[in-house]
């Protein structure tokens, strides 16, 4: 009895996979039946409106482009570009600043949307005072 059950459950692993389309492989991931490759492509998922942060202190900061952040802090110690998301980054003895700048919705150069502010240890800090601390003076 044991060697019958055995039996039937190798045979259910012989691999062949039953096909309503007749015998034959299926083509491979984007590849048309005839072989070729496939031109349809999923249609892109579009990005999200970027959230704007609004909190005192911050005004210059958000809602600027890299250039006038630079006119503010000076050049940044990161500079991290992903895909149109980009993120700027300048440290002091009081903070470290990151701003992270996103293209507005109808396209056009990217802008500070959001900014995060901590010690060199991690621990958070206010952000306008990190901002006020790292402002260049003219």
């Amino acid at each position: 009895m044991a060697a019958a059950i055995g039996a039937a459950l190798l045979a259910g692993c012989s691999g062949a996979v039953p096909s309503s389309k007749g015998p034959g492989r299926l083509p491979a991931p984007g590849r048309t039946p005839g072989g070729r490759p496939s031109t349809h492509l999923p249609a892109p998922q579009p990005r999200p409106a970027p959230t704007i942060q609004i909190a005192p202190g911050l005004q210059g900061v958000i809602g600027s482009d890299a250039e006038g952040l630079v006119r503010q802090f000076g050049p940044p110690r990161l500079d991290i570009k992903e895909e149109d998301a980009r993120k700027l980054q300048w440290s002091g003895t009081a903070c470290i600043l990151d701003a992270y700048l996103y293209p507005p919705q109808g396209g056009g150069r990217p802008i500070a949307t959001y900014v995060d502010a901590r010690r060199g240890d991690g621990r958070e800090v206010d952000r306008a005072a990190c901002v006020a601390a790292l402002r260049q003076r003219p």
